[in-house]
Formats: C-alpha cells, sequence, structure tokens
C-alpha cells in the first residue's frame, strides 16, 4: 500500500446485509445484534480460524448509548476469541473507510495478520432523547439530594416530548440536505440532471440484482424462523422512469430548490464488513483475496462552504499516494449522499480551474467516464446505512473489477462536517 513501505494488505473477502429503509425490515434489530450476524457469516464464509481474527474496528455514526463500543458486542456476539482487540470509530459517512484503515495500518505495522473492518448504522433503532430541561430533571432524581418529586418542578407537558436524532451538527449551519441544495445552486446543477443521476443508479442497481452481481456480495439475514429471511435489498426501484422523478417536490427550498427524496440517498439499515490480512498471510493460508488496499487519503474543508466536496479534495491524494491519474483508473464508485453533489463533486474533477484555485495544482483532477462510474448502483439506489457505506463500497468495487476484468478502482466518499474519503484498490 503507498502509504506506507510495508507489506500489501489484502481484502479475503467482503460481506454485507441486505440494506433495508428505515421503519422496515430491521426496525427491531440493534445494530450490534445485526452486525454480529453479519460477522458471524463473514469469518463461516471465508473458511478462516476464528482464533486468528486479531483485531476488529467497526464504525457507527447513530451510537446505542446501552453498546457505546459496538465493535467490542461484535466480537462477544459473533464467537470471535474474548482476546480479540476491538474497538469503534465514528467519521460520519466515511466511518467504514476509517475502521478499514486502522485496521490495514495494523496489519502495515506488522501488530496483527488478521483482523475485520467493517460499520453497521440501524437507523430504526436510534436513540430518542430528551430536551435538557428534562435531562437535569432527570439527573437530579438520580443523583441528588432531597425529595424526587421535587427535582421534577417546573417541568411541563413540552418538556416530556421525546426529540428525534439529529443530524444536524452544531459547527456548521446546514443539515446535509441543505448543504446538497445550496451546492446545486452554486454550481448550477440543474434538476433535470439530478434526476438522471438518481434514474441511472437505480437502473444500475436493478440490473445487479437481476444479473446476480450481488449474490455473494449479501448475505441472507434471518431474524425469525417462522418468516422468510430478507435477501435482497428494498429501497432500489425496478423499472425506474425517468419522466416519474420530475413530478416530486423539492425537500430542502420548497419553492426553489431542486433537492428531492429521488434524488437523495434515503435513511437506510444495514451493516457491511471486510476481512482483511496481510498479503504473506493469506498467501500462507491459501486464500485467493478479491483484491488488495492500494491507497488511501482523507480531507477536510471548510462545512459552511460547500460541506459535501470531499471527494474532490481527498481523491488526488489517494491517486498520489498511488502514483497514479485518473485516467489510470478503470472504475469509480463515489458514493451519492445527493445527485446534487455527484454532479458538484464530477464536475469538480473535470476542473482545471477548481484544481488551481482550490487544489493548488496545475491540472485538473481528470474527466469522469461515467460508463466506468457506479456500474451496480450506488447509495441513492442501493441505500445508505452511514458507516456501512464505506465497506460495502470496498466490497462492491472489488467484485466489479473481477467481474469485468478490470485492475484499478477508485471509491471515494464526502462526510458530514466537511469530510472525505477515497482509496485505490487493486484486483487480485
Amino acid at each position: 500500500m503507498a502509504n506506507s513501505s510495508s507489506q500489501r494488505v489484502a481484502v479475503v473477502a467482503g460481506l454485507r446485509t441486505p440494506f433495508q429503509k428505515i421503519a422496515t425490515g430491521y426496525s427491531k434489530v440493534p445494530a450490534r445484534i445485526l452486525s454480529a450476524h453479519l460477522v458471524s457469516e463473514l469469518v463461516a464464509r471465508t473458511g478462516i480460524n476464528r482464533d486468528e481474527v486479531e483485531k476488529v474496528v467497526f464504525g457507527q455514526v447513530v451510537m446505542s448509548p446501552d453498546a457505546p463500543n459496538i465493535a467490542r458486542e461484535i466480537v462477544m456476539g459473533s464467537n470471535l476469541p474474548v482476546t480479540c482487540d476491538a474497538y469503534s470509530v465514528s467519521r460520519a459517512c466515511a466511518s467504514s473507510y476509517q475502521s478499514a484503515v486502522d485496521v490495514a495500518m495494523n496489519i502495515q505495522a506488522g501488530l496483527i495478520e488478521v483482523g475485520i473492518a467493517g460499520g453497521a448504522d440501524v437507523m430504526s433503532q436510534g436513540p430518542i432523547s430528551v430536551n435538557k430541561k428534562m435531562t437535569e430533571a432527570m439527573v437530579k432524581m438520580t443523583y441528588g439530594r432531597g425529595s424526587k418529586l421535587a427535582a421534577f418542578k417546573g417541568i411541563g407537558l413540552k418538556d416530556l416530548m421525546p426529540g428525534a436524532p439529529s443530524i444536524k451538527e452544531p459547527s456548521s449551519e446546514y443539515t446535509m440536505g441543505q448543504a446538497a441544495e445550496k451546492m446545486a445552486k452554486e454550481n448550477h446543477i440543474a434538476r433535470a440532471d439530478q434526476d438522471e443521476v438518481a434514474h441511472r443508479s437505480h437502473t444500475n442497481a436493478a440490473k445487479a440484482w437481476k444479473e446476480g452481481w450481488f449474490s455473494e456480495q449479501v448475505m441472507d439475514v434471518i431474524l425469525n424462523p417462522k418468516y422468510a429471511a430478507i435477501s435482497k435489498d428494498n429501497l432500489f426501484r425496478e423499472g425506474s422512469e425517468l419522466s416519474k422523478y420530475a413530478k416530486l417536490k423539492p425537500v430542502f427550498d420548497r419553492e426553489n430548490g431542486s433537492v428531492t427524496a429521488a434524488n437523495s440517498s434515503p435513511l437506510t439499515d444495514g451493516a457491511s464488513a471486510v476481512i482483511l490480512m496481510s498479503e504473506a498471510k493469506a498467501k500462507a493460508e491459501g486464500h485467493t483475496p478479491l483484491g488488495y488496499i492500494k491507497s488511501f487519503a482523507f480531507a477536510a474543508i471548510d462545512p459552511n462552504w460547500q460541506m459535501l466536496m470531499g471527494p474532490s479534495f481527498a481523491t488526488p491524494k489517494a491517486l498520489d499516494a498511488a502514483g497514479l491519474k485518473l485516467k489510470d483508473i478503470d472504475l469509480i464508485d463515489m458514493h451519492e449522499a445527493f445527485a446534487a453533489q455527484v454532479l458538484s463533486n464530477t464536475q469538480a474533477f473535470a476542473s482545471k480551474k477548481f484544481a488551481k484555485e482550490r487544489l493548488n495544482r496545475s491540472e485538473a483532477i481528470g474527466e469522469i467516464d461515467f460508463d466506468a462510474f457506479n456500474v451496480s448502483g450506488s447509495s441513492i439506489s442501493l441505500g445508505h446505512p452511514f458507516a456501512a457505506t464505506g465497506t460495502r463500497q470496498i466490497t462492491q468495487m472489488l467484485y466489479d473489477l473481477k467481474r469485468t476484468g478490470n485492475g484499478l478502482g477508485l471509491i471515494t466518499a464526502c462526510a458530514a462536517g466537511g469530510l472525505g474519503a477515497a482509496m485505490v484498490l487493486e484486483s487480485a
């Protein structure tokens, strides 16, 4: 891997659950339980010795208060050895990029030979909060002195109303959708072009499912033996018709906006994971890797400028680390938070002006070949369980490279807070 002089890191296997729309298939399943099923199945399919797994790193964005370290709960719930080190990370929508990089760097440093990286979010099980006044009263009741009832003096009915998890950060002025709408306006991204991106994503995802491209990548989830297994994503549209997208009203700027529910990624439940090994260990154990992590990079920009432009800053760093140009890349998977974000970034990739003014580079990153872009669908159609997207992309890209006979793939994602991630993958 070009980020280090150490040996290559092999992606031996990857797997994910079917992705489900919020409040549907996994509405009663905690992320730790879903992830434990996933990791157990991944290990069983790969045929590795459970005792050889030395580290599990898992990403999660919407954390459950009763399991703040989901990685350790996954170890205990999937019958991995209790001696397996485990910790959790959060880098917003790039969380499982971070978990994969953490495991990879441990392998490069010679600290471990085998590790599992992944991510999961079950928005259906998101924590429900109470307001600050009610929180203070409950703490006073539990830990304070005096009358328990006196702690609730002044609490009214409005203070009893629960609050849903927020996706707006205190440090920025915008939610993700508002940021996408701002970018659409500032970058002159047309509504019709956004709808075309969404339509194409759904069309490609439907084709991938129909052709069986996901058969090895997606497991069956059996929540109750009395009911049928969940075996397929339930978000992509079969028979997507472009004309229908124009009928939806904007969500974030109802008067003058262009970002709709149809050209945005939906709130999604799901989990994904990969098994990483040192190349030497994989060969010694007789495993044929899916591929290798060639390089990676992260970036951070001002979220109050254009929050979701991270791919345009992380990608050139990852390409430099791999000693490559965009023209050398065979396939690209860019996380589709919003169609407006995708088009803003692909526009920037091709812009020499952007490269000079924003990247301090003399040449543009490069033109996107859309025939090689998100070829089996991405987040708008497949869904976006925040922390699961990165390792979903790793697995999907390596299977796409294998299927097409290509050698090099780029995956990249924007993330809340003005963050970006990119990774160059090499087929085995």
